[in-house]
């Protein structure tokens, strides 16, 4: 058997990674070991604004956005002492109804045609997996483990195992992708280490169906209700806005041992009294912060959880690892399709592996306060109006950025890549919920409305795009040298507005800047083998 690419393991970063790749036009397969229609853990519940960008460019948004929650239900994070308690403090973020109208709230101002998601992974894993399956260059093999694999100079050979059969097969492709998880077997095959903060916290989740907990509640429901009082502190997601929630216990640091909680007493005490529940199921895990210290040997790479383990803070443990196989997608297609050069793929890792090191300490830092905080419960909470709105006020200091992180989005920048052409700007600094639009290169390509209410996005190609915002600029050197080297680009005319403020800018097919300027440079094939990885820096 054979492909361009291979893809090891099919969850949703292996997933959007051979749907960009198809969609690019690149033969690939993916192995996956669990059957097809296998519902996944309740893990991930968020769908951050930049992968929905994503999903919008491959066709499948509106499918995502009307799967998980009912259409009208609150997707606010809600604090209370208990689960059936009043609200002492609220984010309020936007139902999926009124996601696209409402621009009130900390959540409503996203600069972009997709904004946030919410929806559990038990419902976006199958989707996604679904969208893969039917695409006419995806070869989705499930109940098939990649047991090795060898390299060479011209390709990879792995050797999978049908799980049905027992039998084993090869596998030859040009590229391989390691998007296996936590404990992926491609990171280790390549001598890749994970480093960082091995203990950050302890959680037991829990997966529960409790069927009148939602009319016994004294308030509206949310997205997630975080509950705080003497005795317990967790975070509890609605799965299906009817009857079925994940509680995230997080234990005291005093608990190091999983087989000594009571994880019924705690559930009670996180829910309230009388609430009646059944387990469906369970798991106890570590919060880490561990990044590999490479993620590429040759032809292989990792993504995702392969790659970096995090505190699920934000959002970010698997939006990161899709924006991981966006960045790499777009390579590989140049390559393969051969417009870029080999050396395109070093721009990988020296962009990524900077961007997961920030992202991480973020989320880090949020843990590091949010379980001060947790430790720090007023004994009288329950009965003091006071501590419940000073803690109020609290909690929405802490939580509000991480729940609304545009800054996460769409302030971060590429400032050591091999295939930007820098000019000596430095881009604007940002947080985890706030940044400033900028045209420096290596930033995010500013998005804008057109006159005729399309999206900037909608109207750039799938290769680069060069916005011309002065249209009397000569671009035929540029679109000239562009095409001597095979390199896909498109020339969109814009009327100027901020924040370009140049008359010239390159996105690359990823949405950020490659160059900018007020005329074509003099060296323009200079600039065009740059921006094909063909310079090495």
């Amino acid at each position: 058997m054979r492909g361009s690419v291979l893809i090891v393991g099919g969850g949703p970063v292996g997933s959007t990674l051979a749907l960009d790749l198809a969609w690019r036009g690149i033969d690939t397969i993916v192995a996956e070991q669990n059957p097809a229609g296998q519902l996944p853990g309740v893990k991930c519940n968020h769908v951050a604004a930049r992968t929905m960008e994503i999903f919008r460019r491959l066709g499948i948004a509106g499918s995502v956005r009307d799967t998980g929650l009912p259409a009208d239900h609150a997707n606010d994070v809600a604090f209370r002492v208990s689960a059936i308690a009043e609200d002492f403090a609220r984010i309020q973020i936007p139902c999926r109804r009124d996601r696209y109208t409402r621009k009130d709230g900390p959540d409503g101002w996203w600069p972009t045609p997709e904004p946030p998601h919410r929806i559990n992974q038990i419902y976006l894993d199958p989707l996604l997996a679904q969208q893969a399956r039917v695409r006419p260059n995806v070869r989705y093999l499930n109940r098939t483990r990649i047991v090795g694999f060898a390299q060479s100079d011209t390709g990879v050979t792995a050797t999978a195992e049908d799980l049905e059969s027992g039998e084993t097969f090869a596998i030859e492709c040009d590229y391989l992708i390691g998007c296996d998880g936590p404990s992926s077997m491609v990171r280790r095959e390549i001598g890749a280490q994970l480093t960082g903060d091995a203990m950050i916290g302890r959680t037991q989740s829990t997966y529960i169906r409790a069927p009148r907990l939602r009319i016994t509640m004294q308030a509206e429901p949310a997205w997630s209700t975080q509950v705080m009082n003497p005795r317990r502190s967790a975070n509890m997601f609605a799965v299906d806005g009817r009857e079925t929630w994940l509680i995230h216990n997080y234990l005291r640091a005093d608990e190091t041992d999983f087989a000594t909680i009571d994880s019924d007493a705690c559930i009670r005490a996180l829910l309230g009294d009388g609430v009646e529940y059944e387990v469906i199921a369970q798991e106890n895990w570590i919060g880490r912060r561990m990044l590999a210290d490479r993620f590429r040997d040759r032809r292989v790479f990792i993504c995702g959880d392969a790659a970096h383990l995090w505190v699920p803070f934000a959002g970010y443990g698997m939006n990161a690892g899709i924006a991981d196989a966006m960045n790499l997608s777009w390579m590989l297609a140049g390559v393969l399709q051969g417009w870029a050069d080999a050396n395109i793929l070093a721009a990988h890792e020296a962009e990524r592996w900077p961007i997961t090191e920030q992202v991480s300490r973020y989320a880090m830092d949020t843990a590091a306060a949010l379980m001060e905080a947790r430790g720090k419960v007023p004994a009288d909470i329950e009965t003091n109006a006071a501590a419940r709105a000073a803690l109020g006020e609290r909690m929405l200091a802490l939580h509000t950025p991480q729940f609304c992180c545009g800054g996460l989005n769409f302030g971060y920048y590429y400032d050591r890549s091999p295939i930007v052409a820098y000019d000596g700007q430095t881009p604007p600094p940002y947080t985890m919920d706030t940044f400033t639009p900028s045209t420096v290169p290596g930033c995010r390509t500013p998005h804008v409305w057109l006159d005729d209410g399309r999206s900037l996005y909608d109207v750039m190609g799938a290769g680069y795009t060069l916005l011309r915002f002065d249209h009397s600029v000569p671009t035929e050197a540029l679109t000239q040298a562009a095409a001597r080297r095979g390199v896909p680009l498109s020339v969109l005319d814009l009327k100027p507005q901020p924040p370009y403020s140049e008359k010239l800018l390159l996105s690359r097919p990823d949405q950020h800047v490659a160059w900018r300027g007020d005329e074509v440079p003099k060296d323009v094939m200079g600039l065009v083998d740059r921006i094909r990885g063909a310079i090495n820096r």
